[in-house]
């Protein structure tokens, strides 16, 4: 981990690895040694190095963020994906949803309360035999 600092001097690390992070101790050692020999003409190879360095730390980071677009843009696929199927399993619902329980969801959505839990009454349409139901009306004991 190579430390650097930000704008506001705080070090933060950089990952290097293999042939990059040779590279940059390398690089790093020869700057210090410059640093070292304090001499005028050496402002400009300074400057070279720094520029170096710069330039590896730019190109080990823009390959970091082309990976993780990578990862961001399959990310994005799968969702993509996944809410289409979410969508035609909605749309199936729905159709296969009585008006009563269409009524009922749609109340639940506009109040915010959570779907009741099914009972036996209600897992599907109402069938004739529920709907209609006979009253007998008795006046007494039959003759």
């Amino acid at each position: 981990m190579i430390p650097l600092t930000d704008g506001s001097m705080r070090v933060r690390g950089v990952r290097v690895q293999g042939h990059d992070e040779m590279a940059m101790k390398l690089l790093f050692w020869e700057l210090e040694q410059h640093l070292k020999s304090s001499s005028g003409a050496s402002v400009v190879a300074i400057d070279n190095k720094i520029e170096q360095a710069m330039d590896l730390v730019k190109s080990h980071l823009m390959y970091a963020v082309r990976e993780e677009v990578e990862v961001l843009k399959e990310q994005i696929k799968e969702l993509i994906e996944r809410n289409s199927q979410l969508e035609q399993e909605n749309t199936l619902l729905k159709t296969l949803a009585s008006p009563e329980q269409m009524a009922q969801f749609q109340a639940q959505v506009q109040t915010g309360s959570p779907p009741a839990p099914p009972t036996a009454a209600t897992p599907g349409p109402p069938s004739n035999a529920t709907l209609v139901q006979p009253t007998l009306h008795s006046s007494g004991p039959s003759a």
